[in-house]
């Protein structure tokens, strides 16, 4: 038996088993918006006149990427990563390191490959997959934190991997593992937008100070 069958026969398992979902925890709703799946452009704000209130909303809006569970489940609370919509616990039972690729006796490896694997379960839809495939370190663990608390975690060099504002947008608007969140596999809702729209009102946001929002 190879180690996608037996995720996927584990994974079955907990599904069958599980009555009723987990409820949807406060702090991993969306922000409001006339279109869910959507993100605004950099455009639509050129109408708030005062630069830091216009800064403040490009985060706002990018937040709502920042915020939405294929983010969330990554960057959880404590070194466990979460699942689903609903950020319920990740089954099998992980404990990342700080590396972030789990214990050696079962490594993120274990069950997630290079890429999304189907698993033709309607119940289950899809593991997911990519080359680098692992949790957020703990410094950058947002899981319950408000908006304002996020942006100021992202912005400090001693939270964020020691980068610069630059090398934020770099990593937001460029990186494959952040781009999975918009091609999540079967059985999953991708982030609002694309990864290029997110990089766009982040790069606007830094570009007017990057303010917090309020």
């Amino acid at each position: 038996m190879n180690r996608v069958r037996h995720c996927l026969i584990v994974a079955a398992i907990w599904v069958a088993s599980c009555a009723t979902p987990a409820p949807h925890p406060p702090e991993s709703r969306q922000i409001d918006s006339s279109d869910p799946s959507a993100l605004k452009p950099v455009s639509a704000f050129t109408d708030i006149r005062d630069r830091d209130e216009r800064s403040a909303a490009y985060f706002v809006e990018a937040g709502r990427v920042l915020q939405h569970p294929r983010c969330l489940n990554c960057h959880p609370k404590a070194r466990m990563p979460t699942q689903g919509d609903n950020l319920h616990a990740h089954v099998p039972i992980m404990h990342a390191t700080e590396t972030g690729h789990g214990v050696p006796a079962l490594q993120c490896n274990t069950c997630h490959q290079s890429a999304n694997v189907a698993t033709h379960l309607k119940s289950l839809g899809s593991i997911p997959g990519h080359p680098h495939w692992s949790l957020a370190p703990s410094s950058m663990a947002w899981q319950g934190l408000s908006l304002r608390e996020i942006c100021e975690q992202v912005k400090d060099p001693v939270r964020n991997g020691g980068r610069s504002l630059q090398a934020i947008h770099e990593h937001v608007a460029e990186d494959s593992l952040v781009g999975w969140a918009w091609h999540p596999g079967e059985g999953r809702t991708p982030a609002p937008g694309t990864q290029h729209e997110f990089g766009e009102l982040m790069s606007a946001w830094i570009q007017t100070g990057a303010v917090c929002p309020g």
